[in-house]
């Protein structure tokens, strides 16, 4: 009896369903990835877009004398922009400006710049308005609602099954040289195929890279990821904390513009209760806002009678701690919210290892929390330094030159996609890769399948709705629009 014939890799019925998977999802998921890269490509460049950009609010001439303090310069913050005083940025160098969050009615939090020498407001910058800050929400898409900020965590996932199933259509099942190089010419489809696959295969690693760092900020799993180390000791470790600090009426590290994955986690803790009888900050005033609890910020003295204490520990004996504790100048502080808030200065540098974030109680200045990289658990540690490499920080130039790479090869698939389709496509057809009667998916992909679902309970959802509507769609309407 003769032996069958052979089955060319291209013609079996798993690599039939592997390229269907990979054409839909292609075609669902390109332009959305195609404007994570771009936004994402910008993202890298983050400090110097900004700096360019704010350089009249950021920069200053260097003071020939001193500096006014930084309770005054809130003071002053507030007489120009009237609101809740929520962030304060001291200048990092000579020639820097100073930089208040002021928390307004209509405008969010508007950043104050002044210069530090006499205290001239240089100007105001909502953050919603900040280029990187509008950059940050088109690429989580939350600039479109919550429902659109989960669709970018679907379509994370199908860039993961994208990846997988575009290298096992790329393996060279005994054809080494053709998958390595790019044959024919510009004008024909398989040059734009072998482009496509060529990319992809050099580029895999680093877009699954990029997908699976981007998902622990994702709106459904990263909240619950996070949720769940924290839980288990694996973001921050329990003893960090000691027992549990019931949670400030704010956000974790509310008012901050830039805040570590695992710190985002766990709540911050709270002071102890204000002093009876205490004024200014005890009593919960504060400059320019008379009569509101929410800043820690006092204001200075008024030319009264008036007997009553002062508070003994404001902005201006923070900052002075922050420096003893060594953080450097600049270093972010989130004022306190209410009579029980705490300040928190949040040290954020490229290097995951110089993270420490350093929380005082509002009215004695003791140390609530003092927490680095080493108090970080291992889950931790891991996404922090993924997110670090995902946003090109943790290893300068060289970073965002790969990360850069990245994001330009996924533009690059997305147009070799659609003009390898286009060439292909008979016209008004869809012409998607053909199944045909009998075909069934290898125990193997099945499994992938299945552990991906497991792991990413969108994508799972999302899969099972995809089967769904494949089985459902009638076979006259696959022939006519060539399903």
């Amino acid at each position: 009896m003769a032996a069958p014939a052979p089955v060319a890799p291209g013609d079996s019925a798993l690599f039939r369903r592997v390229w269907r998977w990979h054409f839909y999802a292609g075609l669902v998921c390109l332009p959305f990835l195609v404007l994570l890269a771009v936004t994402g490509g910008l993202y890298l460049f983050k400090e110097p877009i900004e700096a360019l950009l704010y350089a009249p609010l950021r920069e200053v001439a260097p003071p020939r004398a001193g500096v006014l303090d930084a309770q005054t310069l809130v003071a002053l913050a507030l007489a120009a922009e009237p609101g809740d005083a929520v962030r304060y940025v001291a200048p990092a160098a000579p020639g820097r400006s100073a930089e208040v969050g002021v928390r307004t009615a209509g405008a969010g939090v508007v950043a104050v710049y002044l210069d530090p020498a006499d205290g001239r407001v240089l100007g105001r910058l909502p953050d919603a308005q900040r280029l990187m800050e509008l950059v940050k929400r088109l690429h989580s898409l939350a600039i479109a609602g919550a429902v659109a900020n989960h669709l970018v965590e679907v379509v994370a996932g199908w860039a993961i099954v994208l990846v997988l199933s575009g290298v096992f259509l790329w393996w060279p099942r005994g054809r080494p040289g053709s998958v390595l190089r790019v044959q024919g010419r510009p004008a024909q489809r398989r040059w734009w195929r072998d482009l496509h696959a060529l990319t992809g295969s050099v580029a895999a690693v680093a877009i699954l890279f990029l997908a699976v760092t981007g998902l622990p900020w994702s709106a459904f799993w990263g909240e619950r990821f996070g949720q769940l180390s924290a839980a288990w000791g694996l973001g921050v470790a329990p003893y960090v904390w000691g027992p549990p600090p019931p949670s400030s009426s704010a956000p974790p590290l509310a008012g901050l513009t830039a805040v570590p994955w695992a710190l985002g986690q766990v709540p911050v803790p709270v002071s102890s209760a204000p002093a009876a009888g205490a004024g200014g900050a005890a009593a919960g005033g504060h400059a320019g806002h008379a009569g509101d609890a929410g800043s820690g910020v006092d204001a200075p003295a008024p030319a009264t009678t008036s007997t009553a204490p002062r508070p003994a520990f404001g902005l201006n004996d923070a900052l002075e701690r922050i420096a003893a504790a060594g953080l450097p100048a600049g270093t972010p502080v989130r004022l306190p919210a209410g009579p029980r808030g705490a300040y928190s200065a949040l040290h954020f540098p490229d290097d995951v290892r110089g993270i420490r974030v350093l929380h005082l109680d509002r009215h004695t200045g003791a140390v609530l929390a003092d927490v680095g990289y080493a108090d970080y658990g291992a889950l931790g540690r891991a996404t922090e330094w993924g997110i670090s490499l995902h946003t090109g920080r943790q290893f300068g130039a060289a970073n965002q030159a790969v990360m850069l790479a990245a994001c330009v090869s996924i533009v690059m698939l997305a147009v070799s996609a659609a003009v390898m389709w286009w060439k292909r496509r008979p016209a008004g057809r869809l012409a998607a890769p053909p199944r045909r009667a009998g075909d069934r998916a290898a125990a193997g992909a099945i499994a992938v399948a299945v552990l991906l679902g497991g792991l990413y309970p969108l994508l799972g959802a999302s899969m099972l709705l995809a089967l769904a509507v494949d089985a459902l769609v009638p076979a006259r309407w696959r022939e006519r629009l060539g399903l």
